[in-house]
């Protein structure tokens, strides 16, 4: 299914359907850290209820299970919750994965503890969702923003493919990364109010054929570019990592904020 949004990528359409087996074997990648930062903060833990929006495969509540919480993941695309489904039941886990946008999302009010968006905050419409997760939250249930980004002019490797990621895809907003806050909308602060920020750096190991499939898996290469793109840019980029080691590390950065849900 194919997504335009003015916002993301000057309107250029795109489709995780496309790229949703790379995605499922190569885009699981965030560190134990990651997860523990969040269930530190007694979130996604043992007696709560969650809810993952924008879930894509899985990634969240597959690596977060092992915290006790209960899963539902959301996502617009029926390809992505079908490789989290069955990676879901590869491992016995039972997680209720639905193919719905965040815009549509229709439960029952309070039902949830903790609400994550994981990666895909930026791509929701405010103004609706808005009053929506405030509605499907418990009280002082929690909305929790996570993401996490090469740094492109700190580490050379992330810094070369990604250059050549701009040169299919000049318009891709996913490039130049620098550490940051992670962007909460004004409408947000009418239902919520902000708890706690982190930002931390994050060495995130790699092979050669796993970053080769963790850029594929992005949406300005896989979800994006057209058959014969694709293949001039997977042609160009293992060329280009000739010249790397079989084996390292990306610099990354994550950020994690936490809001609360207001008593209106």
């Amino acid at each position: 299914m194919d997504i335009k949004d003015n916002r993301i990528d000057a309107g250029k359409a795109f489709d995780w359907g496309k790229t949703s087996e790379f995605y499922a074997k190569y885009r699981d990648i965030y560190p134990d850290e990651f997860y523990q930062k969040i269930a530190d903060r007694g979130l996604c833990v043992k007696g709560q209820k969650v809810l993952d929006l924008g879930t894509g495969t899985g990634v969240l509540p597959r690596n977060m299970y092992k915290y006790g919480a209960e899963w539902v993941g959301t996502d617009i695309s029926p390809e992505q919750i079908g490789q989290a489904k069955r990676l879901a039941a590869e491992s016995d886990m039972d997680i209720d994965f639905r193919t719905v946008s965040a815009e549509k999302i229709d439960f029952p009010s309070e039902s949830f503890d903790v609400l994550t968006a994981c990666q895909c905050f930026w791509y929701f419409d405010h103004e609706k969702v808005a009053p929506e997760f405030h509605r499907i939250l418990k009280k002082n249930g929690k909305l929790v923003i996570l993401y996490m980004a090469w740094l492109p002019f700190e580490d050379e490797i992330a810094g070369r493919s990604e250059e050549l990621v701009l040169k299919y895809s000049p318009n891709w907003s996913g490039a130049r990364n620098t550490r940051r806050p992670n962007w909460v909308p004004d409408v947000m602060y009418d239902y919520f109010e902000m708890e706690e920020h982190e930002e931390y750096d994050l060495m995130v190991p790699f092979t050669r054929e796993s970053w080769h499939g963790r850029m594929i898996a992005c949406r300005g290469v896989g979800a994006s570019l057209s058959p014969e793109e694709l293949a001039k840019w997977d042609k160009e980029h293992r060329e280009l990592l000739k010249d790397c080691p079989e084996e390292f590390n990306v610099l990354h950065f994550a950020a994690i904020t936490v809001l609360k849900k207001k008593d209106l």
